[in-house]
């Protein structure tokens, strides 16, 4: 496959995360997480995160989102997000399914929840009829590829605690977001005051696994058994753990979200100098994203070289993705094909 601009889960693996699978492929070990990769990489968390943090690998990232509202909600409680978060949006209505709870969706110009856009859901507490908010989730960076402040964050979280509800944060790209902000994955979760997180290293060069990162204490109740039946629990756990502590320990995970962001503004300049009436960037290009209105022939025939999704086909928005592995001459090997073009 050409590489393309479809996904920064389409690219390959980092040459680091094959070689820390490769040296815990060795003898024997514990299975379900009672290994020396996984007390290791548990403490790394601790050191990124907190002292309280409580880290559960999972396989995926709809399963982390899911795992993380099981300890928040129950059947009759209510979620409220973005209308383009990925758990109302790419998850196949699995939190209702799994846990049962309502998603109540809020329309934003953004991707980004603001406390008056989620007070526009805060209503009905105490009557049995409806179902009963208990927390905001978000997504650093969203799904627009923007990115929430420190500042954003607090206001959120301290809205959500004010109302005795958690503050859930979908980090499949918090890498991106914390080279973005020149900040740590502690600064923009624990210090803010986020109760529960979803950390991914799928779309920044890992294989495979993602992590619940359980901040509030009160929330890590029961939690080995709940991911247990949510079918979440992987038995040669050492090998998702191998891949979390080679991220973390080598800057790797800085390393390949610097690389991919730094690609996303050179796609942006590029775009820029061409100065065409037909293109439209539809947002800030702040992490390694970058959305862009185009005529419907344009960028059809464009798919017809590179691989990339259509955003919104009725209103002719396209995203493209740049990766860990994407290159310079790939971008340009891509403006010059669009410029043909326009």
């Amino acid at each position: 496959m050409k590489r393309g601009f479809g996904s920064d889960n389409h690219s390959g693996i980092s040459p680091e995360i094959l070689q820390a699978i490769a040296a815990a492929n060795v003898d024997h070990a514990l299975a379900y997480g009672d290994d020396e990769w996984c007390a290791r990489t548990e403490a790394l968390f601790r050191e990124h995160f907190g002292p309280q943090a409580k880290v559960y690998f999972v396989f995926n990232g709809t399963g982390a989102n899911v795992l993380n509202i099981d300890a928040m909600c129950r059947s009759h409680h209510a979620v409220v997000c973005a209308e383009t978060a990925h758990i109302n949006v790419d998850e196949c209505g699995a939190p209702q399914r799994v846990v049962g709870c309502r998603l109540l969706t809020v329309d934003t110009p953004d991707g980004k929840l603001t406390p008056q856009l989620v007070k526009t859901r805060l209503h009905g507490f105490g009557f049995e009829h409806h179902s009963q908010p208990r927390a905001i989730s978000i997504t650093q960076s969203t799904e627009l590829g923007t990115l929430y402040t420190l500042d954003e964050i607090r206001a959120l979280a301290n809205l959500a605690h004010s109302y005795n509800m958690f503050l859930h944060m979908d980090g499949a790209r918090l890498a991106n977001a914390a080279v973005a902000l020149g900040c740590s994955f502690k600064e923009m979760t624990t210090d803010l005051g986020v109760d529960c997180l979803s950390f991914g290293g799928t779309k920044n060069g890992m294989l495979m696994g993602e992590s619940v990162v359980i901040l509030n204490p009160a929330l890590d109740v029961d939690m080995k058994y709940r991911r247990k039946q949510m079918t979440q629990l992987c038995s040669k756990m050492r090998f998702v753990a191998a891949q979390f502590e080679a991220y973390l320990t080598t800057g790797l995970w800085r390393r390949n979200a610097e690389h991919s962001n730094r690609m996303a503004q050179l796609l942006n300049a590029e775009l820029s100098i061409l100065n065409s009436p037909k293109l439209k960037v539809m947002y800030p290009v702040q992490v390694n994203s970058v959305f862009v209105q185009l005529p419907a022939d344009v960028w059809h025939a464009l798919q017809q070289e590179y691989f990339f999704y259509d955003w919104d086909e009725a209103a002719n928005v396209v995203r493209w993705m740049c990766s860990f592995d994407t290159t310079e001459a790939d971008i340009h090997n891509f403006v010059a094909a669009l410029k043909a073009l326009l």
